[in-house]
């Protein structure tokens, strides 16, 4: 069975997509589901591999320590219980995220990911100059404000906020709802 396991994800190498409960969250533990033919390996010269296809555990721990060991995308610390559910417990990965830098050229670089974010972000781009300019236009207080975030990695939200994100996932019956409670109360 280990053998197979491997084999398997040999292929993602040459271009074959086989997902796992990694890649989409349906799937049980066990289970792996064929999602696109890659090159035919079985063919003699189709086996050449690109040298970036897969990372060493050197560089993941590397990408992973400056990531502070910490989901990029939310936040989630590798183990800790995902909210909704309690039980389903986050798990980390390196993920290859297509950046625009400001001169126009767009590289793929490293960062540190959990197994939701993965998945709802595939073929993700960042726009760098498009941040860059956002910092520009910033006030010189938000600016100052911004680099404390930066300079501590966090930021902490305050209450209004966290409910202000509950509220933003709520469907549309029931922030209905939430706003008539709160201009009934506010007036």
């Amino acid at each position: 069975m280990s053998q197979i396991d491997r084999r398997l994800r040999d292929l993602r190498d040459y271009g074959w997509q086989i997902d796992t409960r990694r890649e989409d969250p349906s799937l049980k533990q066990e289970e792996q589901r064929y999602v696109k033919r890659g090159r035919e390996v079985w063919i003699p010269g189709q086996t050449k591999v690109s040298r970036n296809a897969s990372l060493t555990a050197a560089q993941r721990s590397k990408v992973m320590l400056a990531d502070n060991f910490l989901c990029r995308s939310c936040g989630i610390a590798g183990g800790d219980l995902y909210g909704e559910d309690g039980v389903t417990s986050a798990q980390l990965d390196v993920a290859r995220r297509k950046v625009q830098l400001p001169d126009g050229t767009v590289e793929v670089q490293l960062v540190t990911e959990c197994n939701r974010c993965r998945v709802g972000r595939r073929g993700h781009q960042v726009d760098l100059p498009s941040i860059l300019s956002t910092v520009e236009t910033l006030a010189p207080l938000e600016r100052q404000i911004f680099a404390k975030w930066i300079e501590a990695d966090e930021r902490k939200l305050s209450g209004l906020e966290k409910l202000w994100g509950v509220y933003r996932t709520l469907p549309e019956e029931s922030r209905q709802l939430v706003k008539q409670a709160t201009t009934e109360d506010g007036k």
